[in-house]
């Protein structure tokens, strides 16, 4: 019988009909799952089918964020302009639009009792939103830049946020304010999760860490060592043994007490997006341009937990487990110690719920935000067999227990085993080996990279294969028709691609012409798209006037991404950009970092400067680790890579 994987890719199939820019899957179930693109549409798919549930419609500008209602019965889905959109799945239509957010929504999560929905913008504010009243609530400052990810507490009392400005903050709903930051990550913190259970807050961030907070003491429980790669997404065990680690092409499996890894995964997924738990399965997803794929982890193969190796240890006939006493009176505790979460809903109607939770006068909305005009929101039922089943067929009322959903069948290991990643030992020194060109597409190639041309050339039938090897074979004559069809291969794809990035640089050059350099640069950054920021860097290349530390912060993460791409062309202006900061500005960095404000006096500006020199030391730490790496290639690129490892060893001196 043949072995199965560990890991395996269940499915890729294009979500829409121009780039992805977000996803995210069903927690409940693990079933389904909803993405939102440029296209200004919100897709519904049920994992592991390749055809559209339904599409919803309604947005003015693209999708930027979507998320599924604890129940799987709402998604809401933020636009680029910063207004949210509910629906109800089941009853296929519209149920709240709401307007607020000053730019575009980068996270959402709903209340453990489903009437509230928090959401995250690059405005840096934090909204509290009230489904039926049909407003905002309250709204929570304090971030300095964009706001990344935000989760409520099991419970439902707390809010955290992770940011772009490296912060990790608390907020409680009853007070209405910041009741704790947590300190210490050096990179924007990407993910926040609360554990199921216990009073314990994971965070993971671009320095490439997770770190685990104590919600009691609210101090450091333990951080991992730098991974090679930023952390993407982050995800509690459903039974809270261990957490999940999404990087790129990579899974890790995490333990707090001690913070170590259990377990790695090389993965194949790329950039991914979102991570779930369902059938003794994990589901990764990630999109790319306009392709979403979806990955699957048999967890009965993972270590998840340290008691796993001590159970085998102590595993014998001899031993037999003693029941322990409760000890009444004491609030709930976990295993660990740690006190739990009281997840049971308070017997107070929803009125007074409401009522409880701080609040302010509600405000205008902007008139740059979407109108409210339901008539353009409609829900086309892409697949109605598959709607019925998904969404539809949750509120039935069964007399027989709910059909179990099985795991995915996994595909015989017989061809690519899925080998577990494989960590270096940090104390040994492993041998640098220079890297093979085919990892880098070179710069000067005159064909298109990893295409086979022989695909596009017409196929030699059986017929035509000579019985002498050293006759070269004839090739039957096309007609112009056939000739033409060849041709036009993949046309309208990269069309699509294309004028994509032509929309996107357009608005760029609309902003940057109207003297705004800062918002056209951050503007370029939210569209994630690669190719439009080495067209930017290419213009501030040659200006280097126009660099200032603002711009510095913004682009530091950008030109680290690019760097670490496989196209040679990308690395060289991601070099060239580098290059003109670490000579214009890592002499002011040092200084300020080396001497911090002190406390006498009050010097604001000075405190600014500080607190973007900061931000920029830890993006050039993060920069060099990857330059260590890649300064052993050969030719032209690893020269350059080589220079600039000297110039950020300055930065130590």
């Amino acid at each position: 019988m043949a072995a199965t994987k560990r890991a395996w890719k269940l499915q890729e199939f294009v979500a829409h009909g121009s780039a992805v820019n977000c996803l995210a899957l069903g927690y409940k179930s693990g079933r389904v799952m909803v993405t939102g693109g440029e296209d200004k549409k919100v897709n519904m798919w049920a994992v592991g089918k390749p055809n559209c549930i339904m599409s919803l419609s309604g947005h003015t500008s693209p999708v930027e964020c979507v998320r599924f209602g604890n129940a799987e019965e709402l998604v809401v889905a933020g636009s680029q302009s910063g207004s949210l959109k509910i629906w109800d799945l089941e009853a296929a239509k519209i149920v709240r639009t709401l307007t607020g957010h000053k730019s575009n929504i980068r996270s959402l999560d709903f209340h453990p009792y489903g009437e509230f929905v928090a959401s995250g913008s690059m405005d840096t504010n934090i909204k509290l939103w009230d489904v039926r009243r049909k407003g905002c609530i309250f709204t929570y400052k304090g971030h300095t830049d964009g706001v990344n990810c935000i989760r409520f507490s099991p419970d439902g009392r707390w809010i955290a946020s992770a940011g772009e400005d490296s912060s990790l903050k608390m907020w409680d709903l009853t007070a209405g304010k910041m009741i704790q930051e947590f300190k210490g990550h050096t990179g924007p913190v990407t993910g926040v999760e609360f554990h199921p259970n216990e009073f314990l807050l994971a965070s993971g961030s671009a320095d490439r860490t997770v770190k685990f907070w104590d919600l009691e003491t609210f101090q450091l429980v333990s951080s991992t060592g730098a991974e090679s790669g930023a952390i993407r997404c982050i995800f509690f065990h459903p039974d809270g043994k261990c957490l999940f680690g999404g990087s790129q092409d990579a899974l890790r499996v995490f333990a707090w007490e001690p913070g170590r890894c259990l377990d790695a995964f090389s993965m194949g997924w790329g950039k991914v997006a979102d991570i779930s738990v369902a059938s003794s399965q994990l589901i990764g997803a990630s999109f790319s341009q306009t392709n979403v794929s979806v990955y699957i982890v048999d967890l009965n193969t993972v270590t998840c937990s340290p008691s796993q190796i001590k159970r085998a240890q102590m595993s014998g006939p001899g031993m037999v487990s003693q029941p322990v006493p409760s000890e009444p009176a004491k609030p709930p505790m976990s295993a660990s110690g740690r006190r739990t979460f009281i997840t049971e809903r308070p017997p107070t109607s929803s009125t007074k719920k409401a009522s409880e939770m701080k609040t302010e006068p509600e405000e205008e909305p902007s008139a740059s935000n979407e109108p409210e005009d339901d008539s353009s929101n409609v829900a086309q039922i892409e697949n109605p067999e598959d709607y019925k089943e998904v969404f539809q067929g949750r509120t039935k009322i069964e007399r027989t227990p709910p059909r179990k959903l099985e795991p995915f069948p996994a595909p015989p290991e017989d061809q690519s085993k899925a080998k577990p990643y494989k960590q270096p030992a940090r104390e040994q020194k492993v041998k640098q080996e220079p890297v093979k060109p085919a990892t880098i597409v070179p710069a000067d190639r005159n064909k298109p990279a990893d295409l086979n041309m022989a695909e596009f050339l017409p196929k030699r039938p059986d017929s035509a294969v000579s019985a002498d090897p050293r006759r070269p074979p004839e090739v039957p004559e096309q007609s112009e028709d056939e000739v033409l069809s060849s041709v036009h291969k993949g046309h309208e794809s990269m069309c699509a691609v294309l004028g994509n990035r032509h929309r996107n640089l357009e608005i760029v050059r609309a902003l940057w012409t109207s003297g705004d350099i800062k918002t056209s640069v951050d503007s370029a950054v939210g569209m994630k798209d690669l190719s439009v920021m080495v067209d930017l860097l290419n213009v501030l290349i040659l200006k280097h006037s126009l660099w200032t530390l603002d711009l510095c912060t913004v682009l530091l993460p950008q030109i680290h991404e690019l760097m670490a791409s496989k196209y040679e062309s990308y690395c060289h202006t991601a070099c060239n950009a580098l290059k003109i900061v670490l000579r214009s500005f890592s002499s002011i960095i040092k200084t300020n970092v080396k001497a911090p404000p002190s406390g006498h006096g009050v010097d604001i500006s000075r405190e600014e400067r500080y607190k973007k020199c900061k931000v920029c030391h830890g993006h050039l730490m993060a920069i060099r680790g990857l330059v260590e790496k890649k300064q052993s290639m050969a030719g032209k690129l690893g020269s350059t890579f080589r220079e600039l490892q000297i110039m950020l060893n300055g930065l130590d001196d």
